[in-house]
């Protein structure tokens, strides 16, 4: 089933969930290891993995913001929340969609800003810039750790509804039927 139903998610929600979750734990590696990288070499290589894959979580995002505003319907909460519990998460939704945009938006300011491209994608005699000169540095850096914390806090809430409540959540955001 492509679209969700009532008890549970599609295959196209949940292919953009677990897609996008893997690409932003690789994007948030990436980028933690190229702002600690000391080489310039190794910052460029991280860097030409890094680009790319935040372009695909741009267009996943996108693609998932439609598909839920045009194609599809969430299903209905877990097992009588209490109004709190819906809201937060509905809040950590959006904050995961503002996070990514912000993270997008701050990334490519920074490319923009300081000139980056020809060094990191192999431009002959190119010099890879001090990001932290840049202001969108401080925006990428620090809502790379707040994305952090939300992941780790949407990760404790599906752990806690799966073996706590035992409202098998995590079964909701899975394929079959």
């Amino acid at each position: 089933m492509l679209k969700s139903r009532p008890d549970r998610y599609g295959a196209i929600a949940v292919s953009i969930h677990w897609l996008s979750a893997v690409l932003i734990l690789a994007l948030l590696g990436s980028g933690f290891r190229a702002a600690n990288a000391m080489d310039a070499a190794t910052k460029a290589g991280l860097l030409r993995f890094h680009i790319p894959m935040a372009v695909v979580v741009l267009l996943l995002t996108a693609l998932r913001i439609v598909w839920w505003w045009r194609f599809d319907r969430k299903p209905a909460p877990a097992q009588a929340l209490p109004r709190w519990q819906e809201r937060l998460a509905g809040f950590v939704h959006v904050a995961f969609y503002i996070f990514i945009l912000g993270m997008v938006a701050s990334g490519i300011g920074m490319m923009i800003l300081s000139g980056a491209a020809p060094a990191i994608f192999g431009a002959a005699g190119a010099t890879l810039p001090d990001f932290t000169a840049y202001p969108p540095r401080g925006p990428h850096g620090f809502g790379a750790f707040l994305l952090v914390g939300l992941l780790v806090f949407h990760a404790g809430a599906a752990l806690y509804h799966q073996f706590v409540r035992g409202d098998h959540l995590l079964r909701r955001m899975w394929y079959g039927g």
